[in-house]
């Protein structure tokens, strides 16, 4: 059984999101690391330090835990290839920055020590293994993955706001930098669009053994 992927959303997912990392790419190098955090780490008030701990959340890795569960037993299976490549690619993307090719990179707190920064209560702020920010990985993943497997219109413009509220929670709470978030963007669109043959040749494999049957 095979359902075809929906590649026109992933398209528009796409172009919607990369203009937001172009954009952070651009307030890096035009500002630099220190005054591009500062101008989007401001202190907007107690309900938005709420709002933005909890959203933080629709970044973690445990969100995939439903959406496998969705696929295995709602959608027959049929989008896991897809699922399983993109959460690992993007992982692996990630840990590969902060392990290999920026290991230790500071984070806003342990950077900036003569400016103040708006941290929140209640949050841990951590300290190092900067880039890339790993939840807005997560969350361009998921909504690049669903992008692909929906027909729902309405998920576009829901999705991608809350993939960018998580990206933006991340500088927020002063977890990461304007340019983690910016490649986190890129590590996601990356991981999906390399997922998406994966899909495919599961599909083939799919349609061969229902022919052998």
């Amino acid at each position: 059984m095979q359902r075809k992927l929906n590649t026109k959303y992933f398209v528009v997912g796409s172009l919607l999101s990369l203009p937001v990392a172009g954009f952070l790419f651009y307030l890096h190098f035009t500002m630099g690391l220190k005054e591009s955090f500062l101008l989007l780490n401001g202190d907007s008030g107690k309900a938005m330090d709420y709002f933005f701990m909890f959203f933080t959340y629709f970044g973690d890795a445990a969100l995939w835990v439903p959406m496998f569960a969705y696929i295995i037993w709602r959608q027959k299976k049929l989008y896991l290839p897809l699922s399983l490549a993109s959460f690992a690619l993007g992982t692996i993307f990630v840990h590969v920055c902060k392990i290999f090719i920026v290991p230790g990179e500071l984070r806003p707190t342990r950077y900036i020590t003569d400016a103040f920064i708006h941290t929140v209560d209640g949050v841990r702020v951590h300290g190092a293994n900067s880039f890339p920010s790993g939840h807005t990985a997560t969350a361009f993943v998921f909504f690049l993955v669903i992008c692909l497997m929906t027909r729902k219109t309405w998920w576009i413009p829901v999705g991608f706001l809350t993939a960018v509220l998580v990206g933006y929670s991340r500088i927020y709470l002063a977890q990461h930098f304007p340019l983690d978030v910016a490649a986190g963007i890129i590590a996601a669109v990356a991981a999906v669009g390399i997922s998406i043959p994966f899909q495919k040749w599961a599909d083939r494999r799919y349609r061969k053994l229902d022919s052998v049957q």
